[in-house]
């Protein structure tokens, strides 16, 4: 199994390039004008509106400026919590895919003592569920790679922490495997 992926800060060329300076410099900027006591949303409206850093920028600046600041941890969210994500692409028809997911009887075959509760469906393409009594949320999308082939991309969200990111991250890439076995079919693994 590969190695989770660690977030690296953006290079500073790429910054200077899209916004006419780098990180160094945005943080100076941010520092001054009290940026680490607003709220992310703040921090992002002010590099908008007075700064004219292009939208996506503002979100990356801002992200990277809590980082660095010790306002936010890796991977976590800007209202405080954490996000994982998994997928795997099968060798199994999508609806066969989806329906292991859907049907409660099926799914408790491959995710024994899964705490899911499916939310909002929509046939062979997604699934909103609350987990562990709605304490987070599950994201789950089905997307066809051609005959027979499907990939499953999930994301959990509303995590407490970054214990528990990982601990779910550890969950979730073995439960794709648990799947692919149920469904019988050699995939393809990506984080």
């Amino acid at each position: 199994m590969k190695k989770p992926k660690v977030a690296k800060p953006m290079g500073d060329a790429a910054v200077k390039a899209k916004t006419g300076k780098v990180l160094a410099e945005w943080f100076r900027i941010l520092d001054r004008v009290g940026a680490k006591k607003r709220p992310h949303k703040e921090i992002v409206k002010y590099l908008k509106e007075i700064e004219k850093v292009p939208s996506w920028w503002c979100q990356m600046v801002t992200v990277e400026y809590e980082r660095a600041r010790g306002l936010r941890e890796l991977y976590q969210k800007a209202d405080g919590l954490f996000a994982t994500s998994a997928s795997r692409t099968l060798n199994a028809p999508l609806s066969r895919v989806y329906k292991a997911w859907a049907d409660e009887t099926q799914r408790a075959e491959w995710l024994p003592n899964g705490k899911m509760e499916v939310t909002t469906a929509t046939t062979d393409k997604s699934i909103r569920a609350a987990w562990d009594g709605n304490k987070s949320r599950l994201n789950v999308g089905f997307y066809g790679k051609g005959a027979g082939r499907c990939q499953v991309a999930l994301d959990h969200e509303k995590l407490r922490s970054a214990a528990e990111r990982a601990k779910m991250k550890k969950y979730w890439l073995a439960a794709l495997v648990r799947l692919e076995d149920f469904l019988g079919g050699d995939g393809n693994y990506s984080e």
